[in-house]
């Protein structure tokens, strides 16, 4: 049986991944010179992210270790994006919120 908080973490990895993808494209549009941190960071996130919801969805043996990583990650970028008043890393940072708190509640479940 699937752990009730399942279905939670990959919507939240999926909806981080998205949210990733179009704040690393509109930062490239901004400026990419000045936002190559966070188009870096949200890129890897965005990766990160898929290949959580995707080993997830499979049940793989190393699902709870790419979660612990998956928080990490959103953590990090969370933290940049918020520090930049732009709506899309404002929307980045939200949803990679969201992700980092679903994936602890998975790992702890």
């Amino acid at each position: 049986m699937r752990d009730p908080n399942f279905e939670q973490c990959v919507q939240a990895c999926y909806e981080c991944a998205v949210a990733c993808d179009l704040c690393a494209a509109a930062c490239l549009e901004e400026n990419a010179t000045r936002m190559k941190g966070c188009i870096s960071l949200c890129t890897d996130c965005a990766a990160v992210c898929r290949l959580c919801a995707a080993m997830l969805a499979r049940d793989g043996e190393f699902s709870n270790a790419l979660c612990t990583l998956c928080a990490l990650v959103c953590d990090a970028c969370a933290r940049l994006c918020s520090a930049h008043e732009a709506e899309h890393c404002q929307s980045c940072a939200a949803a990679c919120l969201g992700c980092t708190l679903a994936c602890r509640d998975m790992v702890e479940a």
